[in-house]
């Protein structure tokens, strides 16, 4: 009785640990008016302004695309996903097969969910430590094609590639400096630079290199990032700090991995209510015996 006791709690550590190990890299977030910004003074709701996650901006003339989101998990702020890269590194030697190996890593990990579906908001952000944190304790996270470009670039800066996150109407992705890779079906230059090739993680069967042509009609803004870039250090005024908020709770998807059937699921559904009744049965079979061996002893 007493091995069964242990097995019964420990069955369900595990189901109460789902709720806890849910971690925000960053964790001072608040809000200004309806949008949400977090503890770089960044706005997670939008990717567009001075401030945007993507920090996109329009003069007469030109569009200025500078992201920010990405620079939260690299150089001083170097955190899961970097350090995820950097595990790719000695597993995996040989240059072209670490970089299908990451890409595969994050396309196989991230399942597409708008931000609709996940926040109920129409634009919600995660960085990439955020994302890696989810995969490393849920073994899945959900986004849609930000937070794959997002943790994709970080991913490789922290293997030793140069990346760049790239974006144009309704999507964004990476482009990956990997010359003579050969793979690609188009190749492309930043600033000019031959070498770079597509990284779109976003699709369930995509390979590195493959880029939907016909999809792009509008010019790609890139930007490559770099350990070396900084974000910018905004302050909120003091008399007029917003108060502090919690981050937006993702529901539960309704694009989940193929699901039980009905009676497993049901089994699943009731088997911790099932556990309880049998330790709370257990620990009072054993008291009564215990006490029945006090009487006869007596």
């Amino acid at each position: 009785m007493r091995t069964f006791l242990i097995f019964a709690m420990a069955a369900l550590i595990p189901l109460a640990s789902i709720y806890i190990c849910f971690a925000w890299p960053s964790s001072d977030f608040y809000k200004e008016e309806d949008a949400i910004f977090d503890d770089w003074h960044v706005c997670r709701t939008n990717a567009y302004g001075e401030r945007g996650f993507l920090q996109v901006t329009e003069t007469e003339t030109d569009a200025i695309f500078q992201p920010l989101i990405p620079f939260e998990s690299v150089g001083e702020y170097t955190d899961t996903a970097y350090r995820l890269g950097e595990q790719f590194v000695e597993k995996y030697p040989d240059h072209y097969q670490r970089a299908e190996k990451i890409f595969e890593y994050v396309r196989d990990t991230v399942q597409y969910l708008p931000d609709i579906d996940q926040f109920d908001m129409d634009e919600y952000a995660l960085n990439a430590d955020e994302i890696a944190n989810i995969i490393q304790t849920e073994g899945i996270a959900y986004g849609d094609c930000e937070e794959f470009a997002v943790l994709l670039a970080v991913m490789y800066l922290g293997a030793g590639y140069r990346s760049a996150v790239v974006i144009f109407p309704g999507h964004s992705a990476v482009l990956l400096y990997l010359p003579d890779y050969g793979k690609e079906n188009v190749p492309f230059s930043l600033d000019g630079e031959p070498g770079w090739i597509w990284a779109e993680a976003t699709g369930n069967t995509n390979p590195l290199g493959w880029c939907p042509v016909g999809q792009m009609g509008e010019p790609v803004l890139a930007h490559e990032i770099t350990a070396g870039e900084h974000l910018p250090l905004w302050q909120a005024p003091e008399e007029e700090l917003p108060p502090e908020t919690q981050p937006p709770e993702p529901k539960p998807p309704e694009m989940q991995p193929p699901k039980p059937s009905s009676s497993s699921g049901a089994l699943a559904a009731i088997l911790p209510a099932i556990l309880f009744i049998l330790m709370i049965t257990g620990i009072a079979i054993f008291v009564r015996k215990r006490r029945r061996r006090w009487a006869r002893s007596q």
